[in-house]
């Protein structure tokens, strides 16, 4: 990622009845664009009077238009994407519907973005491509080439990761940080999960495929949205591929993705969701679940239980409130304009050998080197909590041994040397214990409220499909 219509304007469409035949039009009128462009020769010269079919307007979302041209560059990627997952493609008509959704909804949001002033400058853009290109431990140069290989052109992909961090900030000004959690429902929370690990929640590990409702939608449209979310729960109940079926169907914004939402306890996920699937086993499909924004179809793809306050290794299961903690010392340096990725990871390799050979401490270094508030102590961190670093970090500390010092560690934040001093297992203590459950019901309304946000952004969008006859 001719058997053109005549001209025609839909407005406010929604997905069922006009919408099916008008996407088909489009569909067709796409297919043959792309046989055309491939049986261009290479050394033809431009017509000058036929214009190029991939450059027309596909749809028009509020006051800017989707061409065909994008339209066909982001299906490429797609189906780059999916092959290389080793799935079955999904029929090509419901991919492309479920693309071009998908674009709408995210032109939506970038034209929000733009309105409101967000902004990602190139330096930025640049130091988060040069993370991409490390954390798969290739230079820039190496990492332009695999992307050409996979068919991605540069400026392409890096417009695309430009999108993408523009669209977290949107997401974190208009839904993050809206979100409340007050003392009473932390109370509550804490109440009904005290006592054994009996009651700990567990982790689910869900695959959804989201049938989205038009908001203030009437009884026809939802008697369609049901009808189409059963049709699909009946193709899964007789052995259809869930990846495919999400990736062909699904409204949800990991659909293309096969729809799996990744491990997450039960607090991290809609109530309607914990319900469903009870009492259902690895592998099972729950009955179809109707919430706000429409029709879901739950699959649990795995199962285990895991307490919130994580007790720690080898200490007694019915110690809800026992956690491990590590005391930790680092040396950061960031990565910026002056600084590269491969600079910072080649001085902490250089430090990392004065520290082998003794010929330093951890600390004196710290003091000298290190791009953190630390440093003026020697790079001590303190205790540290589960949950407390960013996961990179807290993966890499983990796997120490006490008095060891780590290879150059990446984060978000740039490359560190982690020295772990010692560890110990202590209870939580009751703030402590409220910070994390705060934490824990912030991040299930954050969930929830971004899907209603994005149903809404999408509902009140103006969406034009054109159709064009040759």
């Amino acid at each position: 990622m001719v058997n053109f219509y005549p001209v025609s304007t839909i407005r406010k469409l929604t997905r069922a009845g006009k919408h099916a035949l008008i996407l088909l039009g489009l569909m067709s009128g796409l297919m043959t664009s792309v046989t055309a462009q491939n049986m261009t020769p290479a050394n033809a010269a431009p017509s000058s009077v036929q214009p190029r079919l991939a450059d027309a307007i596909l749809v028009v979302v509020n006051n800017e238009v989707i061409t065909r041209y994008e339209f066909i560059e982001r299906l490429k990627v797609i189906e780059n994407r999916l092959k290389g997952q080793g799935g079955q493609m999904p029929p090509m008509e419901q991919l492309q519907r479920q693309l071009l959704e998908r674009m709408i909804v995210e032109r939506a949001q970038l034209q929000q973005a733009k309105e409101s002033g967000i902004k990602v400058d190139d330096a930025m853009l640049d130091r988060a491509i040069a993370r991409i290109a490390d954390q798969n431990q290739l230079t820039m140069p190496e990492f332009r080439k695999r992307l050409e290989q996979d068919g991605m052109v540069y400026s392409q992909f890096r417009n695309e990761i430009r999108n993408e961090m523009i669209l977290q900030r949107l997401r974190e000004r208009e839904v993050d940080n809206k979100i409340q959690v007050s003392d009473a429902e932390v109370d509550a929370y804490m109440a009904e999960h005290s006592g054994s690990n009996a009651n700990a929640p567990q982790e689910l590990n869900l695959g959804q495929i989201l049938i989205r409702v038009p908001e203030n939608a009437t009884p026809q449209q939802l008697a369609e949205s049901r009808k189409r979310a059963e049709e699909v729960l009946a193709q899964l109940n007789a052995g259809g591929d869930f990846a495919k079926l999400a990736a062909a169907y699904s409204d949800g914004t990991d659909g293309l993705t096969g729809g799996d939402l990744g491990w997450r306890t039960q607090d991290r996920l809609p109530q309607l969701f914990v319900d469903a699937t009870a009492n259902l086993q690895q592998g099972q499909i729950a009955p179809l679940v109707k919430s706000g924004n429409g029709f879901h179809i739950l699959k649990v793809l795995g199962k285990r239980t895991q307490s919130v306050l994580r007790a720690a290794p080898g200490a007694n299961p019915a110690a809800a409130n026992t956690v491990k903690q590590t005391h930790a010392s680092h040396i950061l340096i960031k990565v910026n304009q002056v600084v590269s990725a491969a600079d910072a990871r080649r001085k902490l390799t250089e430090l990392k050998q004065r520290l082998d050979n003794k010929a330093a401490t951890f600390e004196e270094l710290a003091r000298l080197y290190s791009n953190d508030f630390s440093a003026s102590k020697g790079g001590d961190l303190g205790w540290i909590y589960p949950g407390d670093t960013v996961p990179e970090f807290e993966r890499a500390m983990d796997a120490l041994p006490v008095g060891e010092v780590s290879e150059p560690i990446e984060s978000p934040f740039g490359y560190h040397l982690i020295l772990v001093k010692e560890r110990k297992s202590d209870d939580v203590s009751q703030e402590r214990q409220r910070l994390v459950v705060r934490q824990t019901l912030r991040a299930q309304k954050v969930e929830e409220a971004t899907q209603d946000w994005l149903r809404q952004l999408r509902d009140r969008a103006y969406v034009e499909y054109r159709l064009e006859e040759r």
